[in-house]
């Protein structure tokens, strides 16, 4: 199955670490998402930003609650992004066995855009037959 649309994001930086070479950085997240997925997510990210223009690392973890094409329930989210002189590698997964409700057993990938300020996602998944 596949979901799509929007969402907007809050970022609230908790923490700053400067040093030669390297930021390290903490913030809160808070989503909301809209389309397929109508849902809100919170969550942590971590952050690394070097001193070469283009290259940092983030990782995070998000709990999403809400519905999934009408089913209701949960999920979390992996994140790691790594940015190799402004060349991008995202990847974002379900946290295996963190569905409940009706997305309980879920799995799959989400994959995020940014075009003109606005983001939108597209989920790819899959939810176990119920018998």
């Amino acid at each position: 199955m596949q979901a799509s649309g929007s969402f907007t994001v809050k970022i609230t930086p908790q923490s700053e670490d400067k040093a030669v070479g390297s930021t390290l950085n903490r913030m809160l997240l808070e989503k909301q998402f809209h389309g397929d997925l109508d849902a809100q997510g919170k969550g942590e990210m971590l952050t690394v930003g070097t001193d070469t223009k283009g290259s940092a690392v983030y990782v995070a973890v998000e709990r999403v609650t809400g519905t999934l094409h009408g089913k209701t329930g949960s999920f979390a989210l992996s994140h790691r992004g790594i940015m190799t002189r402004g060349v991008p590698e995202l990847t974002i997964s379900v946290v295996p066995d963190s569905g409940t409700g009706e997305l309980q057993g879920i799995s799959g990938t989400l994959g995020i855009k940014i075009e003109a300020g606005q983001h939108f996602y597209t989920f790819d998944y899959v939810l176990p037959e119920i018998a």
